[in-house]
């Protein structure tokens, strides 16, 4: 008998639902709110573009370091084996980190205030979301503990 796969609610989609909306504001105000265009033509915007080109690689090097551990949902799969390597060596959470810096990244691109301090507001989320994510992860992987000790969250080194 195979064992029934578990609802959306108890893999954690509600985490997933709310990141959907939240994420969109993060790319939506600043273009709305900014003084900035698509094109940087200032110093500051294209430093923004530097941050947020950095923070979607390091998504994408969250989601390769994952392989197919990968899933949207902050529960870890069944049969998936705990992942130190790649971006994982340096922070537990690079994806969420990577949004993060792309978010302060694009508001900067569009000299956005409201947009920089709607990244913060992201910011807390995705904190508040990795805290929730992390109790899962301690009851699926003895090691966890250890791992969480020695490798920060978000930045390596420093939280």
């Amino acid at each position: 008998m195979t064992q029934a796969k578990p609802s959306f609610t108890a893999r954690g989609g509600m985490w997933v639902l709310a990141q959907v909306p939240l994420m969109l504001l993060a790319l939506a105000i600043p273009m709305r709110c900014g003084a900035g265009h698509f094109m940087p033509v200032e110093l500051a915007q294209v430093a923004g573009v530097a941050v947020a080109v950095l923070g979607a690689a390091l998504i994408v090097w969250g989601f390769i370091s994952l392989g197919d551990a990968l899933t949207p949902y902050p529960k870890p799969l069944a049969g998936a084996t705990l992942r130190r390597q790649g971006a994982f060596k340096l922070m537990r959470h690079p994806i969420y980190a990577g949004v993060l810096l792309a978010s302060f990244g694009w508001a900067l691109w569009w000299l956005s205030w409201a947009g920089g301090l709607y990244a913060m507001v992201l910011a807390v989320f995705f904190d508040r979301k990795a805290a929730y994510e992390e109790i899962w992860l301690r009851q699926h992987y003895k090691e966890y503990p250890d791992y969480q000790a020695k490798v920060k969250k978000f930045i390596p080194g420093v939280y």
